[in-house]
């Protein structure tokens, strides 16, 4: 195992560091427990968001803390969901006086600790609502959860609700959209490679250098099935075809497309399967309004990639494109 890190103990503070090094116009860290702020938190009479998961899948979600997304992040441990405290300390951080939306992938630990979290908050008079994406089709039960897996929708019910939150909506409003966005998002992923963590030093699975596997989790968890690997528009096929059929998804739908790579996959190789997957949308007749194209969800340095289809309504595309700025997101600002 080579990685660019001083201590497999120690991967997490020291990567916490560093970005509250390099981003401190936009962010603020507090350590024990640590907690991702955003600079200006709490904004008063604004919605807070925050969301959390196991370190791994950077930037998710620390990066996306800041104007138009989140207000504060979680980071557990690698693959580790973060503890009740970490999130209730979050919440009064960025309570700025409308309540507070926790935006929680449907994995058991962080749906547990966010339970726990929200009833504390609320015993502090804290108004609290609880969103959970679910949107990957590719199982329907996993080894980390009770029904399907959140994975892509994730940022997309970040940015959304989060513009929804600095335009000074309700909590109501913002949690109403922000479920409305994961009933209309449908996700599925695939690895050409496993990843490996810091404390393990060994591969999650084992995959033949010949071999793809189809709807793995973000985790490293079992997809649909393996099978030899083919050209990027087999891939394409094998993940669109089941994400279309899902929701369903019909002809004339106006879509947002993210083509999230899982660490390890460059730029041109996206580039490559956006491509396949914008012939196979207009197949569909699906017309693709924004994309979003890059590493966002990953998986440490496994190589491999997952598709997000997102059914556009006018307010969802109004908030998609309203201002964003994050130490891995910006536009408009």
């Amino acid at each position: 195992m080579k990685k660019l890190i001083n201590a497999p103990d120690a991967v997490v503070a020291d990567s916490l560091r560093g970005m509250e090094a390099a981003h401190p116009d936009l962010i603020r860290v507090q350590y024990g427990p640590n907690i991702v702020i955003r600079k200006d938190a709490p904004v008063s009479g604004k919605v807070g968001i925050i969301s959390g998961g196991g370190s791994g899948h950077e930037p998710m979600h620390g990066g996306f803390v800041g104007m138009g997304m989140l207000d504060a992040a979680c980071p557990g441990e690698v693959f580790t969901s973060p503890t009740p405290d970490q999130m209730q300390e979050a919440t009064k951080a960025v309570d700025g006086g409308a309540g507070v939306l926790h935006i929680v992938k449907n994995y058991t630990g962080d749906v547990m600790n966010f339970d726990m979290a929200a009833e504390l908050a609320k015993s502090e008079d804290i108004e609290v609502e609880s969103v959970l994406t679910n949107d990957d089709v590719a199982v329907e039960d996993s080894l980390y959860t009770a029904g399907r897996r959140g994975v892509g929708v994730t940022v997309l019910v970040e940015k959304i609700a989060g513009g929804a939150a600095e335009d000074r909506k309700s909590l109501r409003e913002v949690a109403e959209l922000a479920t409305r966005v994961n009933a209309n998002g449908r996700s599925m992923g695939m690895a050409l490679t496993p990843c490996i963590t810091p404390a393990s030093g060994s591969p999650s699975f084992e995959l033949g250098d010949d071999e793809v596997e189809i709807g793995i989790g973000i985790h490293g968890e079992p997809g649909r099935f393996r099978e030899k690997i083919g050209p990027a528009s087999q891939i394409a096929e094998r993940l669109m075809t089941p994400i279309v059929e899902d929701l369903p998804f019909n002809s004339g739908d106006k879509v947002l497309v993210f083509m999230n790579g899982m660490g390890g996959t460059p730029l041109i190789e996206l580039y490559v399967m956006y491509d396949e997957v914008a012939k196979i949308a207009q197949e569909h007749g699906l017309s693709i309004e924004r994309n979003l194209i890059g590493n966002f969800i990953t998986s440490l340095e496994m190589q491999g990639c997952s598709i997000t289809l997102l059914k556009l309504d006018d307010e969802m595309t109004h908030y998609w494109d309203a201002p964003v700025h994050t130490p891995a997101l910006r536009k408009g600002a």
